[in-house]
């Protein structure tokens, strides 16, 4: 019998919630849109603005790894009527290096954000300081929070112990046919 954990679920819709919110953000530029790319800054802002045809495709690789990453939360915790392969070791390995690189990323980069802001640490010269604010209170804490809304949704679905069965032990094999009782007709 599986298990079925509430908190997983709320964690897992929490991570594709806010995975699928920047993809849209990351689709919007790819259309042409040029809202907030200014709270990039630097060659982001700047590739942004001039839409080559290499950055368009860039911008549209990125929308469908975002969105891959927004799905995979619940995909994980069994959202869904899903293939055995989505439930295999290797893939939650994926799973929990997608989820811990997310939140190492967006919390390294806020934390080195705050630090900027608070004045503990100099930013470089020609830093952009629209930019960094917006990193550091917006764009970093977001993908911390994606990630650590995906690393609950991992843990709190990982299987217990009394679910792992290790397979062609003898008593978790069916009887052979001259082990089983015959039949009567009642």
């Amino acid at each position: 019998m599986e298990r079925f954990d509430r908190g997983a679920l709320v964690a897992a819709v929490i991570a594709a919630t806010l995975g699928t919110a920047s993809a849209a953000v990351s689709a919007y530029w790819a259309l042409g849109g040029e809202a907030l790319l200014d709270t990039v800054g630097g060659d982001i802002e700047r590739w942004g603005r001039e839409r080559s045809a290499d950055v368009v495709v860039v911008l549209w690789v990125i929308v469908v790894l975002k969105l891959v990453g927004a799905g995979a939360p619940l995909i994980f915790v069994g959202v869904g009527h899903l293939p055995a392969w989505t439930r295999s070791r290797r893939t939650r390995a994926l799973g929990w290096a997608a989820a811990v690189g997310l939140t190492v990323y967006g919390g390294v980069l806020s934390v080195a954000g705050w630090l900027i802001e608070a004045g503990v640490v100099d930013a470089a010269d020609d830093a952009d300081e629209h930019a960094l604010a917006w990193h550091a209170y917006f764009w970093d804490p977001w993908f911390a929070l994606w990630g650590g809304a995906f690393v609950v949704a991992m843990w709190r679905s990982r299987p217990q112990p009394s679910e792992q069965t290790v397979q062609n032990e003898p008593s978790e094999r069916s009887p052979s046919p001259l082990q089983q009782r015959p039949r009567t007709c009642s």
